[in-house]
């Protein structure tokens, strides 16, 4: 489900894939006004099940780090507010949802972002955060 939902840099909110042209991709707003807009190749596109958290030994994929916020806050929207809260704070709520993250690499404003994308993703009712390959992954090797 994260292949399709997108980042794009300069413009606020996340986006879902839409339609593919030939120079340029047709996305949707993820928030309550669904707005349709063009997103040109020379804006920097990111899938959000590329990205990933660093920790201290390796690199944890964003839909298994926002599947642990999930499970703490028990699929309801964050109980911290990422724009009130102190970077103390902030902290202390990320090593709770990922307990070896690595202090140095990971910023206040990335776990702010972080926040934020999941209260938008759980508001609008997407929920399934791990990709479907992984999934199925797992359930072969079992």
């Amino acid at each position: 489900m994260l292949k399709t939902i997108l980042s794009i840099s300069g413009k606020p909110g996340l986006y879902k894939l839409i339609s593919q042209g030939k120079n340029m991709l047709i996305v949707e707003s993820i928030s309550a006004d669904k707005k349709r807009l063009p997103a040109y190749g020379n804006e920097k596109i990111i899938s959000l099940a590329d990205i990933a958290m660093y920790t201290d030994d390796a690199e944890v994929p964003l839909g298994e780090v926002l599947d642990s916020i999930k499970a703490k806050e028990n699929g309801a929207v964050a109980s911290i507010d990422p724009k009130k809260a102190t970077s103390d704070d902030l902290r202390q709520y990320m090593t709770e949802i990922l307990p070896d993250y690595d202090r140095d690499r990971v910023y206040v404003t990335d776990i702010k972002k972080l926040i934020t994308w999941y209260n938008t993703l759980v508001t609008n009712g997407i929920d399934l955060f791990k990709s479907e390959e992984s999934a199925e992954e797992a359930s072969v090797e079992e």
